[in-house]
């Protein structure tokens, strides 16, 4: 039994509650994509986490947007070439077995032991559609990532690396930090993140982020000059689409909610704003 007051243990079972998400998405007649293993991943604990969070399950809309986004994101740059998938706190993303994808096609996540060993036990008979490995690492550990990244570097001609539900743990000197590692590898050429403002960090800290604090996830990254935060760090935003506008596109959006439309050189500022933005080398 799980109990009531142990909704999140630790950073890992976050993921278990994003996994539910795409689960509820995929029982939708009209869903935006399909994750067949989403429910098996998630488990008991990631629906009784979406659902015993204050608002919880409230914002089900946003993650649905936030992976259509990184899928069409990640969909396109595939087309476009790129050869190496970095999936950096991979979570319980299923992408590698779910999308249409080349065989050739090499993809590396990165996250915790504890969900490394968990995703490997629950994906055991299932077979992935490219060339997938799975690496322990704690990325907060500079050292271990700067030597993940150079090694990384090696393999392929066109990097494209995922972090999703990633950097909003991280305070501001560390992303950019993190920013500077990734953009010193020649090879890693796109980035694709997820981005919150000032206020929507402000909101979610009130509501379910107090919790995740006690669990060692507390939220902290919500910058006030918006995607243009990483040019300094080496790279800019190519592309940036707002979770609410497209959930809007497919009548998924709360009623009464006006979508705040933010571009490569905006900044929401204290608006409450979530998007995913495609950064570029310079």
């Amino acid at each position: 039994m799980i109990e009531i007051n142990q909704s999140v243990r630790n950073i890992s079972d976050t993921a278990r509650w994003v996994a539910y998400f795409r689960a509820r998405e995929t029982q939708r007649s009209d869903a935006l994509f399909r994750d067949p293993y989403a429910e098996r991943l998630a488990g008991d604990r990631g629906f009784h986490i979406a659902n015993t969070l204050p608002e919880g399950n409230k914002h089900e809309w946003a993650w649905v947007a936030r992976t259509y986004l990184f899928d069409k994101f990640l969909a396109s740059e595939i087309q476009k070439g790129a050869d190496l998938v970095v999936n950096l706190a991979a979570g319980l993303d299923a992408r590698p077995y779910r999308m249409d994808l080349p065989a050739t096609l090499q993809w590396v996540e990165v996250d915790l032991p504890e969900i490394v060993s968990y995703k490997k036990e629950m994906l055991a008979n299932e077979k992935p559609k490219c060339r997938l490995e799975r690496i322990s690492l704690d990325l907060s550990d500079a050292p271990a990532r700067r030597k993940l990244f150079a090694d990384l570097d090696r393999r392929a001609t066109k990097i494209v690396v995922l972090t999703e539900g990633l950097l909003i743990y991280f305070a501001s000197e560390e992303v950019g930090s993190f920013a500077r590692d990734l953009a010193a590898g020649e090879h890693f050429q796109s980035w694709i993140i997820d981005l919150a403002s000032p206020g929507q960090l402000k909101l979610m800290q009130r509501t379910s982020g107090a919790q995740l604090k006690d669990a060692g996830a507390a939220f902290k990254f919500g910058p006030a000059d918006g995607p243009k935060f990483f040019v300094p760090h080496g790279w800019n935003p190519k592309d940036v689409q707002g979770l609410l506008q497209t959930a809007a596109q497919f009548n998924r959006s709360p009623k009464g909610l006006l979508p705040v439309v933010l571009d490569a050189e905006g900044a929401a500022g204290n608006f409450p704003w979530t998007g995913v933005c495609l950064l570029s080398k310079p």
